[in-house]
C-alpha cells in the first residue's frame, strides 16, 4: 500500500483508478501508471493555491474547444494530476494547425482584462511569481497598473533596475495609450506561453501546459513565443493571421508586451533579464518617437 501523501495516492485519489507504477522525472513531477493502461502527471506545485489556480486555467483553456490541454483529474492544496502527453517531433503541419487553434482560444475571450479563469483565485502566479488578476476596462491602464509596475517595484526594490532604468519604463506606462495600438477585446491567454509549455504530441497536435491564464490582450501571448523562442514560429504566425488577422503595426509592439514576462523574470532570475526589459522599453520608445 502507498503512502497517503505520495504521488500514486493522489493519482489514485483523484482518478479513481489503482496506481500500478511510479516514476519521478524530477522534483516537482512524477509519472504515475494506472491499472487501466493510462499514465497520468503529478505535479508538485509551490505556492498557496497554486495547483487549483493552474487547474482551474487549463480547464478554461479547455473550454474554449481550440487547442489541447491535458485533462486534468483533480488539484488539492499543492499538487496537480492531469493527462500525460506523449510528445513528439514538431512539424509544420502542427504549427499552422496550432496558430488557428491559438487565434480560436483568444476568440473565446474573458469578461475582462484580468480577469481570472471560473473558479481560479484573485491571487495566483506566472511561474513561480506571483501575478494578480484584478479585472480592469482598459487594456493600456490595467496593463500598466497590474502586469508592469508591480514587477518594475519589486525589481527596484531588490537592486535589480536601477531607477535611471525603471524611469523609462515608467515613461512607456504612461505612454501606453498612444503606443498600444487599436483597441481589442480582452482575449483568453495561456498568460505563460513559452516553448518550454508547448508540447509537441505524438498525434501530431501541440498541447499547452502549466498557463497562467487570464484575460489580456492576444499580443501578449505571441510577444512571449517570439521571446523565448519556438519551433516554425514563422508558422505558427501563418495559422494564426489566416484565422485572425492582427493589427497593423503588431510587430513594432512585440518588446511593449515582453515587458511583462522580462520583469517576472528579472524577479526570479536577476540583472540580465533586467537588462533585456529595459532595452525592450527604450526600443518602444524610440518606435514611438
Amino acid at each position: 500500500m502507498c503512502a497517503p501523501d505520495s504521488s500514486s495516492a493522489v493519482a489514485a485519489r483523484f482518478t479513481g483508478r489503482a496506481a500500478t507504477a511510479e516514476r519521478p522525472l524530477s522534483g516537482a513531477l512524477t509519472e504515475v501508471g494506472l491499472d487501466d493502461g493510462r499514465t497520468v502527471m503529478v505535479k508538485l506545485v509551490d505556492g498557496p493555491g497554486a495547483a487549483r489556480a493552474e487547474a482551474a486555467g487549463l480547464r478554461w483553456l479547455s473550454d474554449a474547444g481550440t487547442v489541447r490541454v491535458p485533462v486534468v483529474h483533480g488539484a488539492d492544496g499543492s499538487r496537480l494530476v492531469s493527462d500525460r502527453v506523449t510528445q513528439g517531433p514538431p512539424s509544420t503541419r502542427a504549427a499552422v494547425r496550432f496558430g488557428r487553434e491559438l487565434a480560436g482560444l483568444h476568440a473565446a475571450g474573458a469578461p475582462a482584462f484580468g480577469a481570472a479563469p471560473p473558479g481560479g483565485p484573485v491571487e495566483a502566479y506566472i511561474g513561480l511569481a506571483p501575478m494578480r488578476n484584478v479585472p480592469g476596462d482598459d487594456w493600456p491602464g490595467w496593463y500598466a497598473a497590474h502586469r508592469v509596475l508591480p514587477y518594475l517595484r519589486r525589481a527596484v526594490d531588490a537592486g535589480t533596475v536601477r531607477a535611471s532604468e525603471a524611469a523609462d519604463v515608467e515613461r512607456v506606462c504612461e505612454r501606453l495609450p498612444e503606443l498600444a495600438g487599436p483597441e481589442e477585446p480582452p482575449a483568453r491567454l495561456h498568460g505563460d506561453l513559452w516553448s518550454g509549455n508547448v508540447l509537441w504530441g505524438a498525434d501530431g497536435h501541440v498541447h499547452l501546459i502549466d498557463p497562467a491564464a487570464h484575460g489580456g490582450h492576444r499580443e501578449t501571448d505571441l510577444a512571449m513565443l517570439r521571446l523565448f523562442g519556438c519551433p516554425h514560429l514563422d508558422r505558427i504566425l501563418a495559422g494564426y493571421e489566416e484565422t485572425a488577422p492582427l493589427a497593423e503595426g503588431w510587430a513594432g509592439r512585440v518588446g511593449l508586451h515582453q515587458l511583462f514576462p522580462l520583469l517576472v523574470h528579472a524577479v526570479l532570475f536577476g540583472r540580465g533579464y533586467a537588462e533585456q526589459a529595459v532595452a525592450a522599453a527604450r526600443a518602444a520608445l524610440r518606435h514611438a518617437g
